[in-house]
């Protein structure tokens, strides 16, 4: 098989997200009430302030396809709600935003990116808003697609579309890895290319219908998956 292109999910495929995600709460919330004594009442601790977010993301599911969007109108409606000066909006974002980048490529996934963009073109294609080039990690990277620029989340097939015509590559010639199961695996097949997922343990497949072309514990495994299809 031609293999030209192989694109990656970012979160909990290239590096650990939730223990970022859980940080990146506690530094937004510790600030926010330091900013904002007052609302110390109705937000008493960090899970009162997360319970009301999750309603709001609930409410505006519409915008999940673009995180930094879906947050700053969720911070807005705090800041109306209690009267708050609309500098939380901006403010608080960047708070959030910079402690949610605060992530470190798994050791593998650096030798590995940095290997494999010897012989393919890499892509990212990622529901969240991390920022590789703030990270410091864009240079393994030909391009990144996230789904705020593409108007829709994984696993529309549209965003993986976006992301071959980004490539230069037939569906055929592209395999996309990460970690979920139906953003990730279903959504890229659905459009025509290999999926490899990402399953550190081992866990059963999660989906009634269809499996992954292959399944690895971590990305380190991904050469050998390659190397069984005759693709390095």
């Amino acid at each position: 098989m031609t293999i030209r292109c192989i694109t990656f999910d970012l979160d909990d495929t290239l590096w650990a997200c939730q223990p970022v995600i859980a940080a990146a709460e506690r530094r937004f919330y510790a600030w926010l009430i330091e900013r904002y004594p007052a609302l110390g009442v109705p937000f008493h601790d960090l899970d009162a302030l997360i319970a009301h977010r999750i309603a709001y993301f609930r409410r505006n599911a519409d915008l999940r396809h673009d995180m930094t969007r879906l947050r700053k109108r969720w911070l807005a409606e705090l800041a109306a709600e209690h009267a708050l000066d609309d500098a939380l909006i901006e403010d608080g974002f960047r708070v959030f935003w910079l402690a949610r980048n605060e992530v470190e490529l798994y050791a593998e996934a650096a030798d590995l990116l940095g290997t494999l963009g010897q012989r393919f073109t890499i892509g990212a294609i990622t529901n969240g808003n991390a920022d590789v080039r703030h990270i410091g990690v864009d240079h393994y990277f030909d391009f990144v697609l996230t789904s705020a620029e593409a108007g829709v989340s994984k696993p529309h097939p549209d965003i993986f579309a976006q992301a071959l015509v980004r490539a230069g590559v037939r569906a055929d010639e592209c395999v996309h890895v990460g970690d979920d199961a139906e953003c990730d695996v279903r959504g890229a097949q659905a459009l025509g290319l290999r999926a490899v997922w990402v399953n550190p343990a081992q866990s059963r497949w999660p989906l009634e219908e269809g499996v992954p072309d292959a399944s690895i514990r971590h990305v380190a495994e991904l050469p050998g998956v390659l190397r069984d299809w005759n693709a390095l």
